[in-house]
């Protein structure tokens, strides 16, 4: 299993709940697939760097997970199906960029 982190962004235009549960949609697809899920945070409404779809806007969400190389095929698939979701990445983790997150978990706890 290797270690990966996700970030994507939602519309603007939702609600709080429909944000929520569009994250909570992307989460279940990750357990579903038989991915731990290491790390989360929500870094709200952000101004974008360039308008995408005439909206200066959108929602953040990071995803830290572990997981089989054959689950990050079937999460990019529902990215793309989801209107919701404008942009998104998704990276493998090698043991340097992993020890910085845990590094910055930990802070953030602190």
């Amino acid at each position: 299993m290797n270690q990966y982190e996700t970030v994507f962004i939602l519309t603007p235009v939702l609600s709080e709940p429909q944000m929520k549960e569009a994250v909570e949609k992307f989460k279940d697809i990750l357990v579903k697939e038989g991915a731990e899920i290491i790390n989360e945070e929500n870094w709200g409404l952000k101004k974008l760097a360039y308008p995408i779809e005439k909206k200066s806007t959108g929602f953040y969400q990071l995803i830290e997970f572990k997981a089989a190389p054959t689950v990050i095929d079937k999460l990019e698939l529902n990215y793309r199906r989801d209107e919701r979701v404008t942009r998104f990445l998704t990276f493998r983790m090698d043991k340097y960029a992993a020890e910085y997150a845990a590094k910055r978990r930990n802070l953030k706890i602190n």
